[in-house]
């Protein structure tokens, strides 16, 4: 089993590999929740995650087994479709080894550059992780392949401990560690580091409500495991449990939150706007719980907070941006019925203006079958200063007489 001192000779290897990320007060958030908050940006690690951690302490270890003098002649095999396949194609390029990364065949085109331009040799395999782990893990056995496992493995979780170290280093008194989890392999290693150094340190775990095998797995204290995953925060999306991880976590973990899509969001376009971080779904979740009362501490409590990768997939940006907005009451969207006549629309958007509300998208429709005859439907989408304002719009359309339908 993993211990400190498996953590700790993980720093010593990783000392000069990793980026020592910045632990950064965050006042904001701090005034918002009552709470001393801080965060752990390792979305500002040299891949874009934490995952070089672990990857990279697993390989090095590997070199070390193997001895000096030989040819390095070992090769990696692993399946991820981002964060976990930039850290082992980063770990074997440094070390001057071959690596195969399996992803599933939709994974997105920048993502799958990004890992062959580490060096990396890419197959895509599969629909989704599990149909490309399993042709990894038969690839590694048929080719003498050594598969590196994103979060099983001892030194994988001794590796991604060495952020508790230098949480606990840099920080006096950590009320409470807030740490994301998907398979576990992360908040193990923490968990772990936290424990033996800072006993009086809660740590708490959160997932993602649609990836819930974990949680579901720390209430029943037996491993479940989910049919299917459903999450923005596809660093977590992990489907089965781990026993090996869940036993770690059934030791040391105190608490165990889950939290929404809407949430994350949320979440995500908080830490840009007002902190000026880009986070990925995982990385956010931790903020997310902070943000949403899901974490009962005492106030002023000292929290640590990591955001654990900002490799976000920028096709997804804008939806997740969107739904941020909506849940805020930053924009709604209306469907709004109107008789097809000249003026009508200019007497809408009129009412618009005088109550501030800012057109962003607008479209008129007049064929619908639907639609009675002489009708038209306007799809508008406003943007607002809060629920208030929503509800002044929709009070102020009310008392004109317009008839329309809110779009969630």
């Amino acid at each position: 089993m993993v211990d400190l001192k498996m953590i700790q000779q993980a720093q010593q290897r990783l000392e000069d590999v990793v980026y020592h990320t910045p632990l950064s007060y965050a006042p904001i958030l701090s005034k918002m929740t009552g709470y001393e908050v801080y965060l752990k940006k390792e979305n500002l690690q040299h891949t874009g995650a934490f995952k070089l951690r672990g990857a990279f302490n697993k390989i090095a270890s590997l070199i070390e087994q193997q001895g000096e003098g030989q040819d390095n002649a070992i090769s990696v095999v692993a399946a991820s479709a981002g964060n976990h396949a930039q850290g082992v194609a980063y770990a074997a390029k440094h070390f001057g080894i071959e690596s195969t990364i399996v992803m599933p065949v939709s994974t997105p085109l920048v993502k799958i550059q990004g890992v062959k331009d580490l060096g990396a040799k890419v197959i895509l395999k599969g629909t989704n992780y599990d149909e490309a782990y399993a042709y990894a893990v038969a690839y590694g056995e048929t080719h003498k392949h050594i598969f590196v496992h994103p979060f099983t493995d001892e030194e994988v979780i001794a590796g991604q401990g060495t952020i508790a170290l230098e949480m606990l280093e840099e920080l006096d008194l950590i009320d409470a560690l807030i740490v994301p989890v998907g398979g576990g392999g992360l908040i193990s290693g923490m968990a772990l580091a936290a424990k033996e150094l800072s006993p009086s340190t809660r740590v708490i775990a959160v997932s993602a409500a649609g990836a819930p095998a974990m949680k579901h797995s720390y209430d029943a204290s037996t491993p479940i495991d989910t049919i299917s995953v459903r999450t923005i925060a596809d660093g977590i999306a992990v489907r089965d449990t781990s026993e090996k991880t869940l036993a770690c976590i059934l030791e040391h973990v105190d608490r165990f939150e889950t939290v929404c899509e809407d949430e994350i969001a949320s979440a995500i376009l908080f830490l840009l706007e007002r902190q000026k971080v880009l986070v990925e779904g995982a990385g956010a979740v931790g903020v997310a719980a902070l943000m949403h009362g899901k974490i009962d501490l005492p106030k002023g409590s000292k929290v640590a907070v990591v955001l654990s990768g900002g490799n976000i997939d920028v096709t997804m940006l804008s939806l997740i941006i969107e739904k941020g907005l909506m849940k805020s009451a930053r924009k709604m969207k209306l469907q709004v019925l109107l008789v097809d006549k000249p003026g009508a629309l200019h007497a809408f958007t009129k009412i618009l203006t005088e109550i501030g509300a800012n057109i962003v998208q607008i479209g008129y429709d007049r064929t619908s079958t639907d639609l009675e005859f002489g009708d038209a439907h306007v799809l508008v989408s406003l943007e607002t200063k809060g629920k208030e304002h929503q509800a002044y719009i929709k009070k102020k359309l009310t008392e004109n007489g317009f008839s329309f339908s809110e779009e969630r």
